[in-house]
């Protein structure tokens, strides 16, 4: 057994990623971001903008890079400090793909072939899908256990990956009789938190794939687009009620008011205790402005970052120094104990 396999203890440390394929929205907000300033005061955050998940499918090379500006610009208006943080594309940090190989070879074909979310993303032609998409969950394993995570904010969707993430962890350490060499990184899943769902059809999540736009608050919105998209969200003629259960059946009554809890940082009970018997056309607005007061200022410090291109670079060639100092001897220590010869230093 080699010197590493010795080492048992994993410091805390919280990795989460997003991909960089189009504005984020008042779900990604409310749902991921706003949590991830949160974790910052705490726990020690890398965070990452996965532009390798991103070209799984085709992506415009110009429009990529544009991507991963917005998206690192997006983070830094929602409150995540790059000094306290660790911001970074994954392109950026070669350990994410090294150690993705070595997961490749020892993950199993039957666990793949159990991943929900590739059936979704690849459609009725799977044939014609990248391998690149079906291994994912695979590179995903390895973003996390590059930094030897302990902790990662997960939604309901990605809970099956993480244990992707788990089992491959576990079967490593097994394989190479390294007990607890990597961490089973466990999910940060909210209670209470938001999910917020499409503002034309309270039955679909709010997405940025969806072709209308009037379907979502992008963070990019300024404050007249999100008044206007709040006074169209569909509703119904109902007033609002004084319970949670008397919203069961009406699905675009109860996401207005799960929106306006979390913006408002309260439960959708006490929403109910204020505006209940209230119509739609006096409820709308308060909302209407809850939203603008606390999302315009995101898409104004969007714009600021975005005039200043170099600065978001920075941010990211940093952020990426950093990691790599983290997951460079992880990896160093990986080969050793996989026995794979390396007569120089990784770079």
């Amino acid at each position: 057994m080699s010197d590493v396999a010795a080492k048992s203890t994993h410091p805390e440390r919280v990795f989460s990623g997003v991909q960089p394929s189009g504005n984020l929205h008042l779900g990604n907000y409310l749902g991921a971001v706003r949590e991830f300033v949160r974790l910052q005061e705490k726990h020690e955050c890398l965070y990452c903008v996965v532009d390798l998940h991103a070209i799984t499918v085709w992506q415009d090379p110009k429009a990529l890079t544009q991507s991963i500006r917005e998206l690192t610009a997006a983070f830094l208006a929602c409150g995540l400090d790059a000094k306290r943080s660790i911001i970074f594309n994954q392109s950026q940090v070669s350990a994410h793909a090294e150690l993705g190989w070595i997961f490749n070879c020892v993950a199993r074909l039957g666990w793949l072939n159990r991943m929900t979310q590739f059936k979704e993303k690849a459609g009725k032609d799977k044939e014609a899908a990248s391998i690149a998409l079906y291994d994912y969950p695979v590179l995903q394993a390895a973003d996390i256990l590059a930094y030897k995570a302990t902790h990662v904010p997960v939604g309901e969707d990605q809970k099956q990956h993480l244990e992707l993430s788990r089992d491959i962890a576990q079967k490593f350490n097994n394989d190479f009789k390294v007990p607890d060499f990597f961490p089973q990184p466990e999910p940060l899943i909210r209670d209470d938190a938001a999910r917020v769902m499409s503002l034309r059809d309270g039955s679909k999540k709010m997405s940025k794939s969806d072709p209308s736009d009037q379907s979502r608050i992008n963070l990019t919105d300024d404050a007249d687009a999100i008044a206007k998209k709040i006074r169209k969200a569909k509703t119904d003629p109902e007033p609002l009620p004084d319970t949670l259960k008397a919203l069961e059946h009406r699905p675009e009554a109860r996401n207005l008011v799960g929106i306006y809890a979390a913006l408002a940082d309260i439960t959708s009970e006490q929403v109910l205790q204020e505006h209940a018997g209230a119509q739609f056309g006096a409820f709308k607005p308060a909302l209407a402005d809850l939203c603008v007061e606390k999302i315009a200022p995101i898409a104004g410090e969007m714009r600021r970052w975005l005039e200043d291109i170099p600065a978001i670079d920075a941010v990211l060639a940093d952020g990426a120094e950093r990691a790599h100092a983290i997951a460079s001897p992880i990896l160093r220590d990986t080969y050793e104990v996989v026995g794979l010869l390396r007569t120089r230093a990784i770079s």
